[in-house]
């Protein structure tokens, strides 16, 4: 990792207070939060938009699930993948979606109109930065208004995550493997959907 993790016992009075009550919502401070609490009030405020898109907005939780698998497809966050994969497969994300999503195909959800209309939402946001009348109009046919605001705030929210883990190079899991063929450590080794 490119910053320093500080220990406990030499965090400001701001600092312990943040990490005690990620210690107390997450178990541990782990990835991210060793970076975000280099800024304490950032991490404040990530932290509860975190736990929040993570564990309480409107969307079904495989869709949380998922979204962050694909903002970490996309930006090519290995550790964030890494955490959350068998959390999106134990939500009923299917593996065999997960496993293309990894190598750049096009994951089958079968009948899960939820699952593959936020996909195709996800990745033309992601890639064109747009969303069209028409991925807009079977948005509004399958979530609601308070969904599809919410939907913005878990992609906004893992993208900030990936960005994160990847500017400082936050380890992987010493136990996982690197999910994606065209990244080694915090490189392409490929071009992108090859």
């Amino acid at each position: 990792m490119r910053l320093d993790v500080t220990p406990i016992d030499e965090m400001t009075p701001r600092q312990r207070e943040l990490a005690d009550r990620i210690i107390a919502k997450r178990g541990k401070i782990g990835g991210p939060f060793k970076v975000w609490l280099h800024s304490p009030e950032l991490c404040d405020r990530v932290e509860a938009l975190g736990a929040f898109v993570r564990f309480d907005c409107s969307m079904p939780e495989r869709i949380r699930e998922y979204a962050l698998l694909v903002a970490a497809r996309y930006f090519d966050a290995q550790f964030s993948w890494n955490a959350h994969v068998d959390k999106a497969i134990a939500t009923g994300v299917p593996a065999e979606a997960i496993e293309a999503l990894a190598t750049w195909g096009e994951p089958d959800f079968g009948d899960d109109v939820e699952l593959q209309t936020f996909h195709d939402f996800a990745v033309e946001l992601l890639t064109t930065h747009f969303v069209s009348d028409e991925t807009y109009a079977r948005l509004t046919a399958v979530f609601t208004d308070q969904q599809l605001v919410d939907a913005i705030g878990l992609l906004g929210n893992f993208t900030l995550l990936s960005m994160c883990l990847n500017t400082f190079q936050v380890d992987l899991q010493k136990d996982r493997v690197p999910p994606f063929p065209d990244v080694r450590g915090y490189a392409k080794v490929a071009p992108a959907g090859v």
